[in-house]
């Protein structure tokens, strides 16, 4: 779908992510229009949050905040933000003069809450050494699961994503025999088979796509990031709608069964959040869907 935000269909090598609110004196509409003055970048992602939107008195089907859970051995926190931006690129000198550049064009409408720099680990591995995303759907299949379609303007080719930071306890992971690491996954850690007879709290399990109903379909494009100090996997998932993710993070947490995702064991999130990535349309965002008629 050619008015999609490029990036959003071939994962990026490596990037920086954003995520901004809105300055409590800045003017939300002057704002947007700012961000329709830009040229959009075939490498950068933009997200609306439903903050931004509330204060633009404007509403997209489907966007809301993220939610807080909590299970019987998990918890999820939501930070929402109010603009989210992906920067693809392996060299972290230039993407932060991209960032720079960027958040210049914006002028002081937003202030930055969080700045992630991402890698990639083992020709795409989990800092944990497992493969991710290892279900992803490919070619149209993955536009028809990431992508929205409809009959009003700017709303064709859209995407809504979520995105989390987890940080994770690799010592406690490396503690656990090989066998039992392979059993939280579900996984083997060398072949990537999946274990058929894996317990119900092996996180294969509780996120298998197909196992919902509806089924829970995604596109993820997640990065691993982190320094010595603070690692983990920053998780990036595209739909046409939030309902998939939020059904199998419900179920993660052990809201819908009691029984809570292995992962928990050696992982946690610490933000999260939901945004509407709008289309592109004569090579900047087609913000149309808001009011915005360039």
């Amino acid at each position: 779908m050619t008015n999609a935000q490029p990036s959003i269909l071939s994962p990026v090598p490596a990037g920086k992510f954003l995520t901004l609110h809105l300055a409590p004196d800045a003017d939300a509409r002057a704002a947007l229009a700012r961000l329709a003055e830009i040229p959009h970048q075939a490498d950068l992602i933009v997200g609306l949050g439903d903050p931004w939107l509330r204060a633009l008195t404007c509403t997209i089907e489907g966007l809301r905040p993220f939610p807080s859970l909590s299970g019987p051995k998990g918890a999820v926190p939501s930070t929402q933000g109010d603009l989210w931006l992906s920067l693809g690129g392996k060299d972290q000198g230039t993407l932060l003069h991209r960032a720079r550049s960027l958040l210049g064009q914006l002028g002081n409408s937003f202030s930055l809450v969080e700045e992630v720099s991402t890698f990639v680990f083992d020709s795409g591995r989990d800092l944990s050494g497992y493969e991710d995303g290892t279900e992803n759907p490919k070619g149209e299949r993955a536009a028809e699961v990431a992508l929205v379609t409809g009959s009003r303007p700017g709303w064709t080719g859209s995407s809504f994503v979520a995105a989390q930071r987890w940080v994770h306890d690799l010592t406690t992971l490396e503690r656990m025999p090989l066998h039992e690491q392979d059993q939280v996954i579900g996984r083997r850690h060398g072949s990537n088979e999946e274990i058929g007879d894996a317990p119900a709290s092996a996180h294969v399990k509780r996120a298998a796509q197909e196992s919902f109903q509806p089924e829970a379909f995604m596109l993820r494009r997640s990065m691993p990031w982190g320094d010595l100090r603070q690692h983990g996997l920053y998780f990036v998932a595209f739909a046409r709608s939030l309902d998939p993710f939020e059904r199998v993070l419900t179920r993660m947490v052990g809201l819908e069964d009691g029984i809570a995702d292995a992962l928990f064991r050696f992982t946690r999130p610490v933000t999260g959040g939901y945004y509407w990535c709008p289309p592109v349309r004569d090579g900047r965002l087609d913000l149309r869907a808001l009011g915005v008629s360039k």
